[in-house]
């Protein structure tokens, strides 16, 4: 198993002296985990008086959750501009009113972590007719991106900018299809006849074909995808309803070598601040990391950039035929 594989080198970054000053920048992180990625510091709280970012904000589905991070945030520095924005990313609608309800009270954008995603789900369709895992890993980020990429040129364009879009990819890319990775007849079907193993499989892949086409078509924005390592949260929470004895055999195999979230955001954390550049820890827009800060070759599949030009042609397709 890929995740097997996981074991890296976790000690390159340190984020408490190698995060720079964020002072003026707004960031947007989606999923319900923002202590999760501000949460390798040791002292994940005080992230907003360390760095200084102008505004933090948790796109998530749960209010409750994200409320609850922001309230440990606020606990310790009452003066932060922490906020949550309501998304769920299975909804066309509420991606478009989560971005409307954005572009209405910010004038940049500077960081998106693309963050939030689900795995091994039993098969479903979403609410716009997308298989599962492929619907929100890939389609509703495809969307809220689509829809702040305006003002995150406006914001590019602005002297002493570094504007990024740092997507949560997964070394399980290499589960997608066989005979295509990606392939758009399966996934306006909930693919039961698949693994749910390939269905997250080929949702990761098109995070790396999006990042990949992101890079090509805005220069002006440092694009990566990367992977997390093995680490410890509550994603594979389908798995473990739907086959609580294979789970419960994986995880006493894999349970040595995982992370906690806090550490496995380490990388996100990397990329979105690293030098830009092709030298050693340095990071270059369109690749894909591994931990830490190690750029890893491309599969077939991942590296085919006619296939990452497809499937954003198909993508916005899809998102215009529904009026977005």
């Amino acid at each position: 198993m890929v995740l097997l594989a996981s074991m890296f080198d976790w000690n390159s970054f340190d984020p408490q002296t190698e995060i720079p000053d964020l002072s003026g920048k707004t960031i947007i992180v989606t999923g319900g985990m923002l202590l999760c990625i501000f949460g390798c510091l040791s002292d994940p709280a005080n992230f907003q008086s360390q760095h200084n970012p102008e505004h933090l904000i948790c796109a998530a589905r749960s209010e409750s959750k994200a409320l609850a991070a922001i309230a440990d945030i606020k606990n310790v520095n009452p003066s932060a501009k922490v906020s949550f924005l309501e998304l769920d990313l299975s909804s066309f609608k509420s991606v478009k009113a989560a971005a409307d309800a954005f572009l209405s009270h910010h004038t940049r954008l500077d960081l998106l972590f693309n963050n939030a995603g689900i795995m091994a789900q039993p098969p479903f369709l979403t609410a716009d007719g997308f298989e599962g895992q492929f619907g929100v890993n890939h389609m509703g980020h495809f969307l809220f991106t689509r829809l702040l990429l305006p003002k995150m040129q406006e914001t590019a364009r602005l002297p002493n900018t570094d504007v990024r879009i740092i997507n949560l990819s997964s070394g399980g890319h290499r589960w997608a299809l066989p005979g295509g990775g990606w392939i758009p007849e399966t996934v306006k079907t909930d693919m039961h006849e698949w693994s749910t193993w390939r269905r997250y499989g080929q949702s990761k892949l098109t995070n790396i074909l999006f990042t990949r086409e992101l890079a090509r078509r805005y220069p002006e924005i440092t694009s990566v995808a990367i992977h997390p390592g093995s680490v410890e949260t509550n994603l594979g929470n389908g798995m473990v309803s739907k086959y609580p004895l294979g789970s419960w055999l994986v995880g006493w195999v894999i349970w040595p070598v995982l992370r906690t979230a806090q550490n496995g955001a380490l990388n996100q954390l990397w990329a979105a601040v690293a030098e830009r550049g092709d030298g050693k820890k340095m990071v270059k827009s369109g690749a894909y990391y591994v931990p830490l800060a190690n750029e890893e070759a491309l599969t077939q599949f991942a590296r085919d950039d006619d296939l990452a030009r497809r499937l954003w042609e198909w993508s916005a397709a899809e998102v215009e035929e529904r009026g977005y």
